[in-house]
């Protein structure tokens, strides 16, 4: 998808939505063991590892040929872009937003519902489809909700 015209193709702010849970499993698998109250790791720290975590099962996935790189990303099959992208996106702070544990599986299936039952590009937002790309409008938060395209 073309979101913007960017000088790399990636470039643009992305953000994901994942629940951890707040302990595990004892070693014998017979009880679970809650971690202490608040979060687990703090949110620095869980930025880092996750980051950490994240970009290192990015590159085994490519290594094993589990990534296609099409359009206007297939240059990142080059490993020199690969490999560049890769540094840029190591060099950035990611940010982790925790919040306090949910009340119990209702509250997060109510929590994901909201994200998964939605359109992510409603029609009204489509300028067109051309060539396998797809151009819509957008609004950027960071600078005053401007519109691009």
């Amino acid at each position: 998808m073309r979101q913007n015209a960017s000088p790399h193709p990636l470039s643009s702010r992305a953000h994901l939505h994942c629940v951890v849970l707040g302990g595990g499993i004892s070693t014998d698998g017979r009880r679970w063991v809650a971690c202490r109250k608040g979060f687990l790791l703090s949110v620095r720290g869980l930025s880092r590892v996750f980051r950490g975590k994240f970009l290192a099962l990015l590159g085994a996935a490519r290594e094993k040929g589990e990534l296609r790189f099409e359009g206007r990303q297939a240059g990142l099959a080059a490993c020199r872009e690969w490999r560049r992208l890769m540094a840029g996106v190591r060099a950035k702070k990611w940010v982790v937003y925790a919040k306090p544990p949910f009340g119990g599986p209702v509250q997060v299936l109510k929590y994901l519902a909201r994200y998964t039952h939605r359109v992510a590009i409603s029609n009204s937002r489509l300028i067109s489809l051309e060539g396998g790309e797809a151009a819509f409008r957008w609004k950027d938060y960071a600078h005053g909700n401007r519109q691009g395209q």
